[in-house]
């Protein structure tokens, strides 16, 4: 629990990434109108908020339902890692059923007994003592009353009367319009202290799911759509952009690409912390630059992640030990770790987390991604350039040295649009060319930008051969090799070897 500009007291839900944008938790106490239509993650959301009291605060849960059978979510929730018919049995968990039985007819407010169905819910809190509470939906309770005009009044006795409970609830709905209505009637979303949409929407034939706090009363939140996934074993993973605010530590000290020549036109290495871009056509040495950077990081004892979207692992070892990199050691060593996944079979979210996981699980000193052209393929609005951003303030606050990939869509010169979302991000960006001089084609490196430091301006002329990359002097006389029509000037056709 955290007071984050505010004097209210917050309770932490446990989701990650949804304490960061409502900074610090649900204020304690008061309850929180969650919206969302089918599909979008409610229940999850407010399962894991109970799951996470439980786990992290010894706070015990009642979770009321009104649409699905109490053993349907117990066998649910354990999917998650959620042990809840244990809870029940330690009396740290208790269920209130509401949900209709078959034989019921519709019931009006006449016929409804809500006082009731409150006293069920104030027995269930007071016997297993609990302070974290959960209706779901209160958007089917409100179907059981006729007049429209109720709804409100019912809205607040059930608010009053969990605040004299003194617990931390969440009530879960589904809008008609998530734009205007935050729930069946509309008239609730003016009289809860918190309201936290929920939206699933399609974009080009993908679903995307994201978070909003529309308010919460008397405390500060970050505005705005938040992604967030859902994590099989986990649970909710809300993903904030930037993931962290711009406090992170930084780094002096230097280490080596893995090539010496890089090394130099780099003025002397790179940084620890740095992120690097290297852009290129297909088939310019990319991958290579990224299997270099590895091989660079093993040759001083430390470890790296390789996440490939594009090439197998089988493929990998075979193209590196053409360029005299023994991969399959590598990673039989332990300081190489390989992780190939076709981009498609995930959302961005998911990848970012699966990420986060594998760093987390094997924590390199370096990361290559190879390639973000893959990933963007992939993505839907702004799902690519959040993506980033969360990937890169994370690699940041651990201080990982990271090499991504890019392809530009044309053979000669033209900039991706990768570079344009991401090139403000990156700290070193490097530039791999094709060069056509006299008939020939020949291959040109340059270093385009690097924080921070001095660094080589030139364009070099750069082969690959059975020992990687070997790169050579200065193009002399030519002009206009980055923009893919280069001129010559007079002199020699070709760099000085």
């Amino acid at each position: 629990m955290t007071q984050v500009g505010t004097s209210l007291e917050r309770v932490q839900t446990g989701i990650p990434g949804f304490d960061i944008i409502a900074n610090g938790g649900l204020p304690r106490g008061r309850t929180t109108l969650v919206a969302g239509p089918t599909g979008s993650g409610k229940t999850i959301f407010s399962s894991h908020f109970l799951a996470d009291g439980i786990i992290s605060a010894d706070e015990p849960a009642v979770f009321v339902t009104f649409e699905e059978l109490p053993a349907d979510i117990r066998q649910n929730l354990s999917s998650f890692g959620w042990d809840v018919a244990r809870w029940e049995e330690e009396g740290r968990w208790a269920f209130v059923d509401a949900t209709p039985h078959p034989e019921e007819d519709s019931v009006l407010v006449g016929d409804y007994d809500f006082k009731s169905m409150m006293a069920r819910i104030d027995h269930a809190v007071r016997k297993v003592g609990a302070k974290r509470v959960c209706i779901d939906s209160f958007g089917a309770l409100l179907t059981r009353f006729e007049n429209p005009s109720l709804v409100s009044r019912q809205f607040l006795k059930v608010s009053a009367v969990l605040r004299a409970l003194d617990v931390t609830a969440i009530l879960t709905a589904e809008p008609v319009d998530d734009r205007v209505k935050m729930s069946l009637s509309g008239i609730e979303q003016f009289t809860a202290d918190n309201i936290i949409i929920l939206r699933n929407v399609l974009e080009r034939e993908r679903r995307r799911r994201t978070v909003e706090i529309l308010k919460m009363r008397g405390s500060t939140h970050r505005k705005g759509e938040f992604a967030f996934t859902v994590v099989p074993g986990e649970g909710l993973h809300v993903i904030p952009v930037p993931m962290y605010d711009l406090d992170h530590a930084t780094s002096a000290s230097r280490v080596g690409f893995g090539n010496a020549a890089l090394d130099t036109m780099c003025g002397g290495g790179i940084y620890r912390d740095s992120s690097i871009l290297v852009s290129g056509a297909t088939g310019t040495g990319k991958t290579l630059m990224a299997t270099e950077f590895l091989r660079g990081a093993a040759a001083v004892g430390e470890r790296s992640l390789l996440f490939a979207f594009e090439e197998s692992r089988e493929q990998l070892t075979r193209n590196a030990s053409g360029w005299g990199v023994d991969l399959k050691e590598m990673v039989s060593a332990g300081s190489v770790k390989v992780v190939c996944l076709y981009p498609e079979a995930f959302s961005l979210e998911d990848h970012l987390v699966a990420i986060k996981a594998q760093v987390d699980a094997f924590k390199p000193a370096r990361i290559a991604i190879d390639s973000l052209s893959a990933l963007e393929r992939s993505s839907v609005g702004r799902e690519y350039r959040d993506f980033f951003l969360g990937l890169n303030s994370f690699f940041k606050q651990r201080q990982i040295t990271v090499l991504c990939t890019a392809t530009t869509p044309a053979l000669l010169g033209a900039p991706t649009t990768i570079e344009s979302h991401v090139s403000t991000l990156t700290d070193l960006i490097i530039l791999l060319r094709y060069v056509e001089l006299c008939g020939e084609m020949h291959r040109g490196i340059a270093v385009l930008k690097m924080r921070g430091s001095e660094h080589e301006k030139a364009i070099r002329e750069y082969t690959i051969g059975a020992h990687g990359m070997t790169i050579g002097l200065p193009f002399r006389h030519v002009a206009g090799i980055l923009s893919g029509y280069p001129m010559h000037l007079g002199g020699d056709d070709a760099p000085r070897s």
